[in-house]
C-alpha cells in the first residue's frame, strides 16, 4: 500500500500495536475501528476521550524515540506535513514502519480511513466510517452546488492574520458549501496574510477558528477595527470550533455543515439587505 510520501508499505500480518504522531490520526484510527490497537498517541491527542488515557509519544517537534520503541509498536502513523522527515527516517532504521497520511480534500478522508482499516485488519469498520463520511458529503454538495458563491475569508489566527490557501481541506470545505477562499491563490497552505491584502480582497463573510468565548472575543473585537470590509459592516462573522475543521477526520462533516449553515445565513442577510434597500 502506498502513502502520502509515495513509500510503499507493505505488512505480513495485520498492525497489533499502533502509534500516532498527531492527534488527527489518533481520531482516524478510532474510527477506523483500530482504537483497541492504539497504544500511544502523540501530544495534543483529545479526541475520542479514550486517547487522553495513552502514553504520549512526543509532539511535531520532538518526538520520543525512546518511549516509541519501549511501546514496540508494530507501525507507526505519521503526518507528512506535521512530522519532520528525519524523525520518520529514524524510527525507520530502529526497525518500526512508517504509514504517512496527508489528507488534501474531503475525499481523502475516506481513503485514509479505508487505508487505516486495511493496515490493522478493520476494514469492515473502516469502510462503515468511510461510506457514512461520503454520503454526509455527498448530501451537503448536493444540496449547496448550485447556490449564489459567497466570498470567504477564513482566519486561523488574528494576531497575525493566518488563513488556508486552496490547497487546504479546509478550502475544499468553503467550496463544498458554495463559498470562494479570496486566498486560494496563495502558494503556502496557511499563509500569514496583510491587513492590507484583507482589506483588498474585502470578503462578504469571515469564518474564525476559536476553540474558547474568549478567543472569539478576541477575534471578534480585532475583526472590528476593520470596519471597511463589508463582512464586519455586515455583521457577517461565524465561528467554528478549529477540532471540527483543522482535523482531517470524520469529524469534518460537522465542521462542513456548521460552515454551510453559517454561508446560508450571510445569503439570507444580504437578500434581506437587498430587498430594504431604497430602489430608484
Amino acid at each position: 500500500m502506498r502513502d502520502d510520501r509515495g513509500q510503499t508499505l507493505a505488512l505480513e500480518t495485520p498492525a497489533r500495536r499502533l502509534v500516532t504522531l498527531a492527534p488527527s490520526l489518533a481520531e482516524l484510527v478510532f474510527a477506523a475501528g483500530a482504537g483497541g490497537r492504539l497504544v500511544g498517541a502523540s501530544s495534543f491527542s483529545d479526541y475520542p476521550a479514550a486517547v487522553r488515557q495513552l502514553p504520549s509519544v512526543g509532539d511535531s517537534s520532538r518526538l520520543d524515540l525512546e518511549r516509541i520503541l519501549a511501546l514496540r509498536p508494530d507501525l507507526a502513523i505519521a503526518w507528512k506535513s506535521g512530522n519532520r522527515p528525519g524523525d520518520l527516517d529514524r524510527l525507520e532504521r530502529l526497525g518500526i514502519p512508517v504509514f504517512t497520511l496527508e489528507p488534501r480534500r474531503l475525499g481523502d478522508v475516506p481513503r485514509a480511513l479505508r487505508a487505516v482499516g486495511a493496515l490493522a485488519g478493520t476494514e469492515g469498520e473502516a469502510e462503515a466510517a468511510a461510506a457514512g463520511f461520503e454520503r454526509e458529503i455527498a448530501g451537503l454538495d448536493e444540496r449547496y452546488r448550485h447556490l449564489r458563491p459567497v466570498t470567504v475569508f477564513y482566519q486561523i489566527w488574528h494576531e497575525p492574520l493566518i488563513t488556508v490557501n486552496g490547497a487546504h481541506i479546509i478550502s475544499d470545505v468553503v467550496e463544498l458549501c458554495g463559498g470562494r477562499n479570496v486566498f486560494a491563490a496563495l502558494g503556502t497552505l496557511t499563509p500569514t496574510v496583510s491587513v492590507e491584502a484583507l482589506l483588498a480582497a474585502d470578503p462578504q463573510v469571515i469564518i474564525i477558528s476559536v476553540s474558547s468565548p474568549r478567543e472569539e472575543a478576541d477575534a471578534r473585537r480585532s475583526l472590528s477595527r476593520l470596519s471597511r470590509l463589508q463582512a464586519v459592516r455586515g455583521g457577517r462573522i461565524y465561528s467554528v470550533h478549529p477540532d471540527l475543521i483543522q482535523r482531517q477526520t470524520p469529524r469534518l462533516a460537522l465542521g462542513a455543515r456548521e460552515i454551510c449553515l453559517a454561508l446560508d445565513n450571510a445569503r439570507e442577510d444580504q437578500q434581506a439587505a437587498a430587498r430594504a434597500a431604497p430602489h430608484p
